[in-house]
This record gives C-alpha cells, sequence and structure tokens, in this order.
C-alpha cells in the first residue's frame, strides 16, 4: 500500500523527465494564464472611473434624448390626428343630412309649380319626418315635456304662470321650443314655462 501511495504522490517531474509536448503545454498554460491576467490589468488601467463615467453619462444622454424626440413626435401625431377629428368629425352627420337638402330643394322647385297648399304640406311633413330620421340615426333624440316634473337639468325655464293650482304646480305647462340630448347629453335646454 505504501508503494502506492508512493505513485500517486509524483513529485513534479523535471525539464530532463518531461517530453517536449508536455513542457509545451505547460508553457503554454502559463502564457495564456498571464496573458489573461495582463489583459484585465490593461483593461482596468485603461478605463479609469472618470472614463467609465463619462461614458456612462453619454450612453444615458443620448437615451434621453431619443425619449425626449419620440414623446415629441408622439405629441404631434395625436395633436395632428385631434385636429382632423375636430375638422372631419361632422362629416358623418353631414353626409347623412345631404339627402334631406336634396328633398328641400326638390320640394321648393315643384312649390314654384304649384297653388296646391296640401301637396306642400305633405311635401314638408315627408322632409320633416326624414329630417327626424337622420337625427335619431346620428343619436340625437327630444326630450319629452309634456306633463314632466320641471327639472333644471334638462329644462329652461322661459315663464312662469301663476293660478294653475296645486297639482300643476312645479310641472311643465307648456314648451316653448324642443330640447333635445345627443346620446343622453342635452345639447339644448327645453324652453318651457311652468306652473306656479
Amino acid at each position: 500500500m505504501e508503494e502506492m501511495n508512493k505513485d500517486t504522490q509524483k513529485e513534479p517531474l523535471t525539464a530532463d523527465e518531461m517530453t517536449a509536448e508536455e513542457v509545451a503545454d505547460q508553457t503554454s498554460e502559463t502564457t495564456e494564464t498571464n496573458e489573461g491576467v495582463t489583459d484585465e490589468e490593461a483593461q482596468n488601467e485603461e478605463k479609469d472611473p472618470l472614463e467609465a463615467a463619462q461614458e456612462e453619462i453619454a450612453d444615458l444622454k443620448d437615451k434621453y434624448l431619443r425619449q425626449i424626440a419620440e414623446f415629441d413626435n408622439y405629441r404631434k401625431r395625436t395633436l395632428k390626428e385631434r385636429a382632423e377629428l375636430i375638422l372631419n368629425g361632422g362629416e358623418k352627420v353631414i353626409t347623412s343630412l345631404l339627402p334631406v337638402l336634396d328633398d328641400m330643394e326638390r320640394a321648393l322647385e315643384s312649390g314654384r309649380k304649384t297653388d296646391d297648399p296640401q301637396i306642400l304640406r305633405e311635401g314638408m311633413e315627408l322632409i320633416y319626418n326624414k329630417l327626424e330620421k337622420v337625427l335619431e340615426q346620428n343619436g340625437v333624440s327630444k326630450i319629452d315635456t309634456t306633463n314632466a316634473d320641471f327639472d333644471t337639468d334638462i329644462h329652461e325655464a322661459v315663464a312662469m304662470v301663476p293660478g294653475m293650482g296645486d297639482d300643476k304646480k312645479g310641472k311643465v305647462i307648456d314648451c316653448l321650443a324642443t330640447g333635445y340630448k345627443l346620446n343622453d347629453k342635452v345639447i339644448r335646454h327645453a324652453k318651457v314655462a311652468v306652473g306656479q
């Protein structure tokens, strides 16, 4: 057993005892290790903390400027889109109103050719009904005022009618101008007379 321990614990070979190949391998390993340390030390010596900080500052400044430019482009794009929406936002409504305008032109033209008021009245009613349908399709609805309690959110009192009795007090008596809503938002309050 002692002989085995002696075999496993070999002493390092001297240069005479090594083959040429083993010497070359050991030399290259030592050179690689020394070169690795040398390169790292050289990089550390080349990059002092001031230069590293300046590089980091330049990198952060570049990122910052790019972010500002990107946000500025986004802001300009959204402003342009908003302006286009404001200018052309009513295009759908106007396009749907054009047939009503055409009907009005035809009614005026036929009104010059006839003297019968009944025909003119029927034509005006047809055009009025068509206009109401177009407005409904675009989300416009009338505010109902028949037998309604006075509500400042949808009504505007233009007259107070005294002596109507207790049952008519605070109620809408008459509607002088119809009010309208656009998608549940009041766009014109109904002008009403209210009982006192």
